[in-house]
């Protein structure tokens, strides 16, 4: 007989629990047998307790196996299904970039991406920006189209780790969202329900980064990393800096905007193209479609050279009902905000420091996130031009253009926006924002 209560005691008192346990009860959680409050604290108790890497492994796989997991072995691909997950930062659109190069590279990456989350900036809110954009497929649309196209960026489907996402809801109201075992199995359950044959991650530390410490970044890297290696997925991790935001805009239809001019040809912000270079490389070589880095890092160079990524995000676009014409007229399909306002430093000088977090709050002020998960964002909003650390600022210079829904909600914001940043007269060299890789020999 299934008592949700005795498994819940046998943590709570700190017993490690069976695979048949965690299997029992996450099956009660996704048939509705096992009621909120026992999730609550089974949450509660996983918490307080942890759980061992035995432990980890089976909740990770109940969760993937709560239900679909995408079978790609009779679609006939020529490569590898890969994907990334990053943990979240400011001005985060690596994902943007990643997919269609890895795609021109000869890989198929179904993108199952989440909204915005706190501070930080969702992937499926900034597709969501496209006019037309179509962001929630079915299963069966999904396969298709990475068949065809090789990518697409999508949101996950109700099929897709149903039990997680009871889970998920509610950790969020019960304060138990910090817990790196639940973390941990949250993230990788759906990677492991898109039938992947490689992971990479992307754990972020710094002000914009849920992990702040690089001490905290790398303990969490390290258990993902194993946990998804003894559940059969080959994963790798690198550590990225995310003390300030992550290219020139933060806000959906802005950063959009910016990796589409990428595409388009024109020069990447220097730690945007680091990173998104680096993650895309690792990729390639987990993989093997590169045999080193260097000729990874060749292949991304053609993939963005040749026009062959943007092509692949134009069809992904095009098919996923959104404008075939984006990339070439982004201004005919992208929402705009109708008041932009200059934030002008209090003094001139150099920008010695900037709170990623402060400016990523700025922009859920504004309407581009959300307080509450139902909530929906105004895409239309956001920063541009952020000044970055060693940015010369002054009367000509601005910290960086509001785009904001009226002049109110622009001014509402400059304050926080002034206190974001440090102005001094000199700043150290720009570090390598790119600190360190997890996993692999």
């Amino acid at each position: 007989m299934f008592l949700p209560q005795e498994i819940i005691r046998r943590k709570r008192d700190g017993h490690a629990l069976s695979r048949a346990d965690i299997a029992t009860f996450i099956s009660g959680l996704t048939d509705g047998s096992v009621s909120e409050g026992q999730a609550a604290a089974f949450a509660m108790a996983v918490y307080f307790r942890g759980m061992d890497q035995n432990e980890r492994v089976a909740l990770l796989r109940a969760l993937t196996g709560s239900g679909t997991i995408l079978d790609w072995s009779r679609e006939g691909l020529s490569g590898p299904v890969l994907d990334k997950h990053s943990t979240g930062g400011v001005g985060d659109k690596v994902s943007l970039l990643l997919a269609p190069i890895i795609a021109a590279c000869g890989g198929y990456v179904p993108m199952i991406s989440g909204r915005g989350l706190g501070h930080t900036g969702g992937t499926l809110d900034k597709m969501e920006a496209i006019q037309g954009y179509d962001g929630r497929p079915d299963l069966h649309r999904l396969k298709t189209i990475v068949r065809r196209v090789g990518c697409a960026i999508v949101g996950a489907t109700d099929e897709i780790a149903p039990a997680d996402r009871r889970l998920y809801a509610i950790r969020d109201v019960t304060a138990t969202v910090e817990s790196i075992d639940l973390i941990t199995a949250s993230i990788l359950s759906k990677k492991l329900a898109a039938g992947l044959n490689a992971l990479v991650l992307d754990v972020k530390f710094g002000s914009g980064a849920f992990m702040e410490s690089r001490e905290q970044a790398r303990a969490l890297a390290q258990i993902l990393v194993r946990t998804a290696g003894d559940a059969g997925l080959p994963t790798r991790a690198l550590l990225t800096d995310m003390g300030q935001v992550l290219g020139h805009t933060a806000g959906n239809a802005l950063e959009l905007r910016e990796c589409l001019s990428i595409l388009a040809g024109e020069a990447a912000e220097s730690r945007l193209w680091r990173v998104t270079r680096a993650l895309c490389a690792e990729m390639l070589v987990l993989s093997g479609l590169a045999l080193d880095e260097a000729m990874a890092g060749r292949l991304v160079d053609q993939a963005i050279e040749t026009g062959a990524a943007a092509d692949r995000f134009a069809r992904m676009v095009a098919v996923l009902g959104g404008p075939p014409d984006l990339i070439e007229r982004p201004d005919r399909h992208l929402p705009t905000a109708p008041v932009v306002v200059p934030v002008l430093a209090e003094r001139a000088g150099i920008v010695t420091a900037q709170d990623a977090r402060t400016l990523g709050l700025a922009v859920v002020a504004l309407g581009g996130g959300r307080t509450r998960p139902q909530d929906g964002v105004d895409p239309r909003v956001g920063l541009d031009r952020v000044a970055p650390v060693g940015a010369e600022v002054g009367p000509d210079r601005p910290l960086c253009l509001v785009h904001a829904a009226d002049r109110a909600a622009a001014d509402a914001v400059v304050c926080s926006i002034r206190n974001a940043y440090v102005i001094g007269e000199t700043a150290d060299a720009a570090a390598d924002p790119v600190a360190e890789r997890i996993g692999g020999p």
